[in-house]
């Protein structure tokens, strides 16, 4: 009787044991359908044992993404070598590649006549497509014109043109030949463009003629110049006409495409090092200056593919359109260097949200069968207040997922992006990164099909990211902190140009052992992230990071301006807005509206039009600590109407500017603003 029964039992357990053994190669089987890399790892079943995986055997994780996702000239042999303690972080140790070889010649030869990039131009229905054999003509053109003209290894070329396939060409010749690029937003001033080229000891500056945008034409090369007449190392301005409109010419301008025509079609790949540069890009921080943030070739390029591939869901035939600018990092990751290393097409968008209408992007999806499209709260919510008509009246059923990109999406733009955009239909990636992370690192998916999206949150960490939540005292904090990340990962930024020492004082040394992002961040009972914002003095503007340092630099350039404060706030439309407190010199003549036009001008010359305070307070003084210390936490409560919340005031040197500060702001409020 015992053994029959121990025998039954033996059965069941076997019984059991062969369900677990079919439903784990299942899910195995599902996982690596989607995650083909992950199929040899074991005792992963689904995407949450992926992603420890990913964290718990982060070498042997990182290995077979980097073989099986990169071509490599010569392997590496270590998979990194990083102390975030000491800022140091080495990915593919010994690799040797090319990112032009990865983005362009492999696919040549498997599909040479597939799509790369659809230009995407300023006016509905006049896009250009150019595929994958054109491109590399272009670039090789290009490379080799570069080298001809003396660009050597090593040496940083600034490129200053709007989303077309000239500057995608541009970046990717660079890379061709082991040059490094510096894309420079072209919307930025003279004299921010010069900063940047100076900074990156460029001798090589790429532009256009006049960029096209809204239906208005923007003299670029003229903006060229003018930087270009205060940067003495420069010797060479290659010059791209985007429009037919003839620009003066000087002894040091060249003829791009004149000259492009001229050169071979073949151009032979520079052999570079995991850890060689592939690009810098200027960022704001909360000091004064922008910083050159460093990316290398082997762990951008792998990390960029693997986010665009996994968290969007992204699949050959696919059209992915973001309507980033190139020059920012969700243009480098997402609309170039992502979807090029997954051969992909990729969408590059010249225009704006609302030109000739409201209805432009959701044209633009029906008449190019876009099946990913990744925007930015600040349009989504500038559309909305358009009404559904202008979504409605077009056909969106190419669409598969919908991307949210450069800040937290509010509830309700999330809902009216999900229900009238998407139909219902669409998940919603509302990613979180960084210029520094080089790519996403918090959105919903990857994640298991059914897996729950909760709007307004990032939530989920991408493959081998570690969010944690600190505190000043470096505990962890289960539920709010400042958002670090535990371990380093190959997208990430490894130095700032020429001052490695800011690098770790800005990103290392806050929380030491930790990266640490400058954001904070919420953490739910089921774990997911919500973004709170920035801990420092950085603002987002329309998805443009910006440091009021830099503005108030410019502010306070003014010769009737004694000192100014800026802090951001709260904007329907744009995310945050610019409010500027300025104390003026007690001889200065100027009317607030002569201040306000003076200043605005001031900020647009030499930062960007972006960045301009919606708002100038004039105020007999700034409310500071005995120490001298501007409050700008008591500005920021003012300007968000919470003087319940201004705290404790015992450290002012004279409580009473606040008050000042109250009733100044009530009288502004009243009055109407000038734009």
């Amino acid at each position: 009787m015992w053994l029959r029964c121990t025998s039954r039992r033996l059965l069941t357990s076997l019984r059991v044991l062969k369900q677990k053994r079919l439903n784990a190669s299942s899910w195995s089987n599902t996982v690596a359908a989607v995650v083909p890399e992950a199929a040899g790892f074991l005792g992963v079943t689904d995407h949450a044992t992926l992603q420890d995986f990913s964290l718990t055997h982060n070498d042997s994780f990182w290995r077979a993404m980097a073989n099986n996702r990169l071509t490599w000239i010569s392997t590496f042999s270590t998979v990194q070598d990083c102390d975030l303690r000491r800022g140091k972080v080495k990915w593919f140790v010994g690799g040797k590649l090319n990112v032009s070889v990865n983005c362009l010649d492999r696919h040549v030869l498997t599909c040479p006549d597939r799509v790369a990039l659809i230009w995407e131009k300023d006016e509905p229905g006049s896009q250009v497509k150019v595929t994958y054999r054109e491109l590399l003509e272009m670039t090789c053109r290009l490379g080799n014109l570069l080298r001809r003209r003396g660009v050597k290894k090593g040496d940083c070329v600034t490129i200053y043109m709007p989303p077309c396939p000239l500057a995608v060409a541009s970046m990717l010749a660079c890379a061709r030949i082991g040059a490094a690029h510096n894309v420079v937003f072209a919307g930025f001033s003279s004299d921010a463009l010069a900063e940047r080229i100076r900074d990156a000891n460029s001798s090589t500056v790429i532009t256009v003629n006049q960029g096209v945008r809204g239906g208005k034409m923007v003299n670029l090369k003229k903006t060229v110049d003018a930087a270009v007449d205060t940067c003495p190392n420069v010797r060479q301005v290659f010059v791209a006409m985007r429009t037919e409109t003839p620009v003066a010419m000087n002894s040091r301008d060249v003829a791009m495409e004149e000259e492009m025509m001229h050169e071979d079609v073949i151009c032979e790949p520079a052999v570079m090092d995991s850890e060689d540069v592939l690009f810098m890009l200027y960022t704001s921080g909360s000091t004064g200056k922008p910083k050159g943030l460093v990316h290398t070739q082997a762990g951008y390029l792998l990390y960029a593919s693997l986010t665009h591939k996994y968290v969007f869901d992204y699949h050959d035939g696919d059209v992915f359109g973001c309507v980033a600018d190139i020059g920012w990092i969700t243009g480098h990751s997402y609309c170039v260097y992502g979807p090029l290393a997954n051969g992909g097409t990729t969408v590059l968008f010249e225009s704006t949200p609302i030109y000739p209408n409201p209805g432009r992007y959701w044209e633009m999806v029906e008449r190019l069968q876009i099946n990913q499209f990744y925007g930015a709260p600040t349009a989504i919510r500038l559309l909305l207040k358009y009404g559904d008509q202008w979504v409605h009246k077009y056909d969106r059923s190419s669409l598969k997922t919908l991307g949210s990109v450069g800040e937290p999406i509010n509830t309700e733009a999330w809902e009216w992006y999900h229900k009238v955009v998407g139909e219902g239909r669409c998940p919603i990636v509302d990613t979180w990164w960084q210029t520094e992370t080089g790519g996403i690192c918090i959105a919903p998916r990857p994640s298991d099909p059914d897996a729950e999206i909760v709007p307004g949150m990032a939530m989920r960490p991408f493959f081998g990211i570690q969010p944690v939540l600190l505190d000043n005292e470096l505990t962890s904090k289960s539920a709010s902190g400042a958002l670090c990340l535990a371990q380093s990962w190959p997208g990430m930024a490894r130095t700032i140009h020429n001052n490695h020492q800011r690098f770790i004082e800005t990103y290392c040394l806050p929380f030491p052992g930790y990266f640490f992002t400058g954001d904070g961040a919420n953490r739910s009972e089921e774990g997911y992230y919500q973004i709170t914002g920035r801990l420092d003095d950085v603002i987002n503007v329309s998805g443009h990071r910006i440091g009021t340092a830099e503005i108030e630099d410019v502010v306070n350039h003014c010769s009737a301006v004694a000192e100014s404060a800026v802090i951001g706030y709260a904007h329907d439309i744009k995310g945050q807005g610019v409010y500027a407190f300025v104390v003026l010199k007690k001889e200065a003549d100027i009317t607030e509206e002569e201040l306000r036009q003076q200043l605005k001008d001031r900020v647009s010359k030499s930062i960007a039009k972006y960045a301009c305070p919606d708002f100038i307070q004039v105020a007999p003084r700034l409310p500071k600590t005995r120490s001298g210390k501007i409050m700008r936490r008591v500005l920021r409560k003012v300007v968000e109407k919470d003087l319940n919340g201004l705290g404790d005031l015992s450290t002012l040197d004279d409580p009473s500017a606040v008050q000042e500060i109250i009733q100044g702001h009530k009288e502004l409020c009243n009055k109407p603003q000038v734009s």
